[in-house]
């Protein structure tokens, strides 16, 4: 698992080969009290990411030679450093291929400086969460899903789901609250940590995730259902809600 900067700069690897863009982001997240690493080409930056300890990796899917979501595969084959993908506003295709692969939240283009920085507080936020001590919890039995804390991954029977943090946070809350609607505002909220904007999918994304991981395994006893008009709910699969 990829070290987490501990100072009071965290360090942030921004991979755009906009050179207007990648400067502008470089000076604004510098003078925001983040230390910034900028490189322009996705080879560059994978090297980088695997070479050094990030907080984040702020990364555009269209870039030469090695394009972000083949360095997100790659960097996810030994890293679980927290990635957030820039895309062109309306490209859902990569922004959900993006998730499925690994990533933590996306960015459409145009963005504004003031959301860049609050989405990678959140991350940070997140993560410091994560990171807390694990409340001792009963032993739960064999045949349901078994929550890591530390690895931020859900296991049933000795497999993992594979979830990525946001993911996790996601199905760890609805457990918590089992049987309970949750709104999409209280997750974004709480979970998410951001405002909910009705153009915004990315919840339904990560739910969506996390319903193909959970199937993967094999685990059926209970499923997060949609309640239409209302939020998300872990209940028993045939449970009416």
């Amino acid at each position: 698992m990829t070290p987490i900067s501990v100072g009071h700069h965290p360090r942030i690897l921004s991979i755009e080969d906009d050179l207007v863009l990648g400067a502008y982001v470089h000076e604004h997240l510098g003078r925001c009290g983040f230390q910034v690493t900028w490189c322009q080409n996705g080879k560059e930056g994978l090297d980088i990411a695997r070479e050094q300890a990030f907080d984040v990796v702020l990364m555009d899917i269209l870039l030469p030679g090695l394009n972000g979501l083949n360095v997100l595969t790659q960097l996810r084959q030994s890293h679980t450093t927290p990635v957030v993908l820039m895309s062109a506003l309306g490209a859902e295709a990569d922004r959900i291929s993006g998730f499925r692969l690994g990533a933590d939240d996306y960015l459409p283009k145009p963005f504004s400086m003031v959301e860049l920085r609050v989405r990678i507080e959140a991350i940070l936020r997140r993560v410091a969460l994560d990171r807390r001590p694990a409340p001792t919890l009963i032993e739960p039995s064999a045949d349901s899903l078994r929550f890591d804390d530390e690895l931020c991954d859900v296991f049933y029977g000795e497999q993992a789901a594979g979830l990525t943090r946001s993911e996790y946070r996601l199905l760890e809350t609805l457990n918590r609250n089992s049987d309970e609607v949750l709104s999409k505002a209280f997750l974004y909220q709480h979970v998410l940590q951001r405002g909910y904007a009705a153009h915004d999918r990315s919840l339904d994304m990560h739910i969506s995730q996390i319903r193909r991981k959970l199937k993967a395994v094999g685990y059926i006893e209970r499923e997060v259902r949609t309640v239409w008009g209302k939020g998300y709910v872990l209940s028993a699969a045939d449970e009416m809600v």
